[in-house]
């Protein structure tokens, strides 16, 4: 098995092509809890189709990264049913549930779906919600910074903290009101989000504050 096995793989994971696909790890089980050994070169960069996705193919990166990244529920069971390791991490220290988290503002509800569902395939198999990379991030600051608000749903009510700071020292809550960056940060749908994000962290710390003051009564 070599790396270009796994980027092809990889590569038909990210386009849908489920025939393909099946017919890969038939052939090569072990290519569903492979990780790619060598970081992809400048000469040689990760295709395009995995770079849209944020997966420039770091050492440590599975075809589990991969199908998170691409909203891909069945492929993601059909690796973890294979031997996927769900708390992989790249060299980065990121992980499926990273990839899972991002989302685009624009998605449409059948997106949305397929995100959620995702999201919830990896946390039944033992994602951890407050896994954090190398930068200190979790998937619940990757969502909040994609302007994501159903992986911020759905990863706070997975356990993932409203409080938690990421490597630099911003909270959920400083990520979801500063400007992001990212192109399109500023459009309607993205501004949507924004508010959805801050009320469903203000929710979840108003939750959490009544719950340790129940404890401490």
């Amino acid at each position: 098995m070599t790396d270009e096995q796994l980027r092809c793989l990889m590569v038909a994971i990210a386009e849908g092509d489920e025939s393909p696909v099946r017919q890969a790890l038939h052939e090569n089980p072990e290519l569903a809890a492979a990780a790619i050994e060598h970081d992809a070169l400048r000469a040689d960069p990760a295709p395009p189709v995995l770079q849209r996705l944020s997966c420039y193919l770091y050492r440590g990166d599975t075809a589990l990264h991969v199908a998170a990244a691409a909203h891909r529920p069945e492929m993601v069971s059909l690796l973890l049913d294979l031997g996927a390791d769900v708390a992989a991490g790249n060299r980065r220290g990121t992980t499926s549930l990273h990839g899972a988290a991002a989302g685009s503002p624009e998605a449409s509800g059948d997106d949305h779906e397929a995100q959620i569902a995702t999201i919830g395939v990896l946390l039944a198999a033992g994602a951890d919600p407050e896994a954090s990379n190398f930068d200190g991030a979790t998937a619940l600051h990757r969502a909040i910074r994609s302007r994501c608000s159903v992986a911020v749903a759905a990863l706070l009510e997975a356990g993932a903290s409203p409080a938690r700071p990421n490597g630099n020292g911003s909270s959920p809550m400083k990520l979801a009101t500063q400007a992001t960056g990212r192109g399109g940060s500023g459009s309607p749908a993205a501004k949507r989000e924004q508010a959805a994000i801050i009320q469903l962290l203000s929710d979840s710390a108003a939750l959490l504050a009544a719950a340790e003051g129940v404890d401490r009564d």
